[in-house]
C-alpha cells in the first residue's frame, strides 16, 4: 500500500516513529502502541502496522517482547560523543604509513575474517543475478565477444548513463565529458598525474582516504592536511589560510559521507570552497565514490555542480555501491580533459571492455536505481545497529561520528589506546579494523578506528562487536 506520493505506507508511519525515537519524546523501555491500536491510529492494517515495527526492528530502534508488545530499545541518549574537528600540524610531510596498510590490505583475502576494515558492500547486498546477466548480454553483443580495445575515452554506452544520473546531484555533464577509469582511485591518479609533478603539495582533510596517501607518497607529492570538522568536512576560511601560506597545487576531498570521518559538506560550503579554488586558480579533485549512498530523501550535490570554470575533477565508480571487482570508475575532468585522457593512454591505452559495457546495460536498464533503493535502507539500519552495538560493548568514554550516508564510522578512544595494537589483538579473533594512523601521514589517530558497517547485520556480527568492545576494555 503506498500514500499518494508514491511512498510506502509503512514506512511513513516508521520514520513519525523514528523521529519520535530520536527526538527523545519516545525513551528506552517505553512501550509502544499495540499492532491493533497503531493499524486504528493511522486506519491502516494489522499487516501495514507490523510491517512498520519490523522496518524499526530491523534497525535495532524497537524490540519485541513476548506477550508483552514492542518497546522502544535505542535512542539518541545512548550515542556516543561526536568526534571533534581534527586539528593536524600544518606541514607537509612525506612519512611513510606502506607497513599498516599493507598488513591491513593482506587480511582481505583471509577466509573466515570478519572484515570491519573493508569499506565495500558485501556480496550478499549486492544483486549478483542481475549482474550476471548484464555480463552475459554485454558479452553477446560486443564485437569480438568483447576482447577487443575500446575507446580511449571508454564506452560510449557507460559514459551516456553516467551523464544522465548527473542531474541527481545538480551536475549537467555530456558523454564526452567524461573519461572511465579503473576504478574511483585510478580516476584520482589520472587526474594527480595530469595536474601535479613530484615535489607539489597538494591539500586534504585530515583524516584522509589511506589509498590517496600511499598514491601521493608513490607519486612525490607533498601532503597538507587541513582541519576537518566530523559533519561538514574542510572550513573555507581554513583552506584559505593554508593557500595564502603555501604553494598549494591541488586539493583533494572527499565531499559527500567522507572516508574514513563519514562528512557530508553542505551545499553552501561546496560552492563556497569551488569560488574560492578558482579565484587562486588551484584544481579541486572531488571524490565523489559515496555521494550515492545517502539515508535522506535525496541524493546530496557535488561541487561538480557548482563549478563553471571546469576547475573541479569529479570522480566516481560503482565499487562501493555495485560491483566492487568490475574496477569501473570515471571522472569528469572539466578544462583538464585532454591532459588526463593522455595520462590514461600513457598508463594503460584504454580500460576492459566487457566490465564497463555490462555497468552501462545495467543503467540503461533501470536496474542501478532500484538496487540502491534497497541498499540504502539496509545500510541506514546497519548504521544504526553499528552505534547501538558499539555504544553497549565499547568502553563509555569513546567519541563517534554520525554519518548520514556511506558505509563508515570513525571511532576515537582514550588517547593510551593504540588501536595498531588492538588490530593485531582481534586479528587472532578472526576481526579485522583499519587503525586510525593508516588515514594520516602525521603522528596521529593512533587511538582512533575505522568500522565499516557494509555487511548484513546478524548475531555473528554482533558478536563480532562484543568481542571488540571486550578487547579494548581489556587494554584500558
Amino acid at each position: 500500500m503506498k500514500n499518494g506520493k508514491g511512498t510506502h505506507i509503512y514506512m511513513s508511519i516508521a520514520e513519525d516513529i523514528e523521529q519520535r525515537i530520536m527526538n527523545n519524546v519516545l525513551r528506552i523501555g517505553e512501550k509502544l502502541p499495540s499492532v491493533r491500536t497503531l493499524s486504528k491510529m493511522h486506519n491502516v492494517s494489522m499487516s501495514t502496522s507490523l510491517q512498520a515495527y519490523y522496518l524499526l526492528e530491523g534497525k535495532g530502534l524497537i524490540e519485541a517482547r513476548p506477550q508483552s508488545g514492542y518497546f522502544v530499545r535505542f535512542n539518541p541518549s545512548r550515542f556516543p560523543k561526536k568526534v571533534e574537528k581534527s586539528n593536524p600540524s600544518l606541514v607537509a610531510k612525506p612519512k611513510s604509513v606502506e607497513a599498516i596498510i599493507s598488513e591491513v590490505y593482506d587480511d582481505f583475502a583471509m577466509k573466515g575474517m570478519m572484515r570491519f576494515s573493508l569499506s565495500v558492500p558485501d556480496p550478499e547486498l549486492l544483486p549478483l543475478a542481475k549482474l550476471n546477466k548484464a555480463m552475459v548480454k554485454a558479452l553477446r553483443e560486443l564485437p569480438a565477444a568483447g576482447t577487443s580495445y575500446e575507446s580511449i575515452q571508454g564506452n560510449a554506452n557507460l559514459r551516456r548513463e553516467i551523464a544522465k544520473t548527473s542531474i541527481q546531484w545538480g551536475g549537467h555533464l555530456q558523454p564526452d565529458d567524461i573519461i572511465t577509469t579503473a576504478g574511483c582511485m585510478n580516476a584520482i591518479a589520472y587526474s594527480l598525474l595530469a595536474i601535479t609533478k613530484p615535489g607539489d603539495t597538494i591539500a586534504v582533510e585530515s583524516p584522509v582516504y589511506f589509498g590517496m596517501l600511499r598514491y601521493a607518497q608513490s607519486i612525490g607529492l607533498k601532503v597538507l592536511e587541513l582541519p576537518t570538522d566530523p559533519d561538514t568536512g574542510v572550513d573555507p576560511d581554513d583552506l584559505k589560510k593554508a593557500l595564502d601560506k603555501y604553494d598549494i597545487k591541488a586539493c583533494f576531498f572527499v565531499t559527500n559521507f567522507s572516508n574514513p570521518l563519514g562528512y557530508c559538506m553542505p551545499d553552501e560550503q561546496k560552492e563556497a570552497m569551488v569560488k574560492l579554488l578558482s579565484r587562486y586558480g588551484v584544481p579541486l579533485i572531488e571524490d565523489d565514490l559515496y555521494g550515492d549512498v545517502y539515508f535522506g530523501k535525496q541524493r546530496p550535490r557535488s561541487c561538480k555542480s557548482f563549478d563553471e570554470e571546469g576547475n573541479v575533477l569529479w570522480c566516481s565508480s560503482i565499487s562501493k555501491t555495485l560491483a566492487p571487482g568490475f574496477r569501473v570508475g570515471w571522472v569528469a575532468p572539466g578544462k583538464y580533459l585532454e591532459k588526463v585522457k593522455r595520462r590514461k593512454l600513457y598508463n594503460s591505452i584504454t580500460t576492459a571492455t566487457a566490465t564497463q559495457a555490462a555497468i552501462g546495460n545495467f543503467l540503461a536498464e533501470g536496474g542501478y536505481e532500484r538496487h540502491m533503493r534497497k541498499l540504502r535502507q539496509t545500510l541506514h539500519a546497519n548504521s544504526l545497529q553499528f552505534t547501538r552495538a558499539i555504544g553497549e560493548y565499547f568502553p563509555d568514554n569513546i567519541k563517534m561520528s554520525s554519518p548520514q550516508g556511506g558505509f563508515i564510522l570513525w571511532v576515537e578512544f582514550d588517547k593510551k589506546i593504540d588501536t595498531y595494537n588492538v588490530y593485531r589483538e582481534a586479528a587472532q579473533h578472526n576481526i579485522s579494523i583499519a587503525p586510525g594512523s593508516m588515514f594520516t601521514l602525521q603522528e596521529r589517530y593512533a587511538n582512533c578506528m575505522r568500522i565499516s558497517y557494509g555487511m548484513p547485520w546478524n548475531d555473528k556480527v554482533d558478536g563480532a562487536l562484543k568481542t571488540l568492545g571486550g578487547l579494548i576494555k581489556g587494554m584500558m
